[in-house]
């Protein structure tokens, strides 16, 4: 008998959102908006300790809308990590603005300060500073914002944090998704938390969050009629969606907590000669979203695809860590600085399944599965 498949990164719902969703239904609170969409909004708002936030149909929606509030227009360039998503630097292209990638640093996996800092001199000197610089919290890590926001502060460029996968986690004690102009959060169905689809924007700028929402609901004037200034975007989050979302925020806690639990596991298992974890910063505590190590084929007698091939054969998804942009072919043309780093977390790199419903028999196929030979 064939074991059943083990899923990196599956959605975990419970009879909370179940119920959510029914009495969102039966009410009839089908349609976009709604008094689950506004909830789930204050919800996020509260837990991130923010004024505002803005859920939309994807975290890709929500990058977009924020690099219009930072002003990027076409032929600007914007500073984007190279290991990260490719919805990171779509967002820049959207908008006819050109992603300059920048290489990570070992010890957290993220986009390095000091990298940015010496870009953007460099930048300034010759008059050409970007528009936007986005930092990306990978994995559910968060980025080390204090050495970035003396940096773009500096030069009085706006920073906007992809938090994408690191609703949950802290930095210095202060939420991922609270720096910079905006934070974005994605609730795909892989995230640690899910509406099956969605994201939200979150600003402490009261003209951020009007223009977003202005121009995720078609940018339209409040008027009687049909009236439209300006090309706006269907971006917004559906009510039934969010409902949700609201009993998904309600149960975060605890699937941290079993996030959390399934890396100490991966960790104290599989200390072996070259296998190494990513690194957990000591400025911050993650979301354990997904546990990822890097696999040293000369100690471990093994390289990164052969890992992935056992996996495979016992019915238990896994992936590389990401393929950085600049060694993506959609942008073989866009500068970067640096990239040995993310370029070497790609070819060794495995990201573990991680998902808040794992149990113990799981965790030890995954981990037999990795040791095999």
């Amino acid at each position: 008998m064939t074991d059943t498949r083990i899923y990196l990164s599956p959605p975990d719902v419970s009879d909370v959102e179940r119920k959510l969703l029914l009495a969102a239904f039966d009410a009839n609170w089908v349609a976009p908006v709604g008094p689950d969409l506004d909830a789930f909004e204050s919800q996020v708002a509260e837990l991130v300790g923010v004024p505002h936030a803005v859920a939309l149909a994807s975290g890709t929606a929500a990058l977009h809308l924020a690099l219009v509030a930072a002003g990027v227009r076409r032929g600007d360039t914007v500073l984007v990590p190279s290991f990260t998503f490719a919805a990171t630097a779509n967002a820049v292209m959207y908008l006819g603005a050109r992603p300059v990638f920048l290489d990570s640093t070992p010890e957290s996996w993220n986009v390095d300060p000091a990298l940015v800092a010496e870009e953007l001199r460099a930048r300034n000197a010759r008059g050409r500073l970007p528009r936007a610089v986005i930092a990306v919290d990978m994995y559910g890590q968060c980025a080390d914002y204090r050495p970035l926001l003396d940096a773009c502060d500096r030069y009085g460029v706006p920073l906007i944090e992809d938090a994408a996968e690191a609703l949950g986690a802290t930095y210095h004690g202060r939420p991922a998704g609270s720096f910079g102009l905006a934070g974005v959060l994605s609730f795909n169905g892989n995230k640690i938390i899910t509406t099956g689809g969605g994201g939200m924007l979150l600003t402490g700028d009261d003209r951020v969050a009007r223009q977003a929402r202005h121009l995720a609901t078609q940018a339209r004037e409040p008027v009687p009629h049909y009236e439209h200034r300006t090309v706006g975007y269907n971006y917004r989050l559906s009510n039934l969606l969010a409902a949700v979302g609201r009993g998904q925020v309600q149960r975060l806690g605890e699937m941290i907590a079993c996030r959390r639990e399934t890396a100490r596991y991966y960790r104290q298992a599989l200390d072996l000669p070259g296998l190494t974890f990513m690194p957990v910063a000591g400025y911050g505590r993650p979301n354990w979203w997904l546990t990822c190590l890097l696999v040293d084929p000369d100690e471990f007698g093994a390289d990164r695809d052969t890992v992935l091939a056992r996996l495979a054969r016992h019915n238990i998804e896994a992936r590389p860590a990401w393929k950085p942009m600049h060694l993506q072919p959609a942008f073989h043309d866009c500068p970067r600085r640096g990239g040995a780093v993310s370029a070497d977390l790609f070819h060794r790199g495995v990201c573990l399944p991680s998902g808040s419903a794992l149990t113990d028999h799981d965790r030890e196929r995954v981990v037999s599965a990795v040791r095999e030979g």
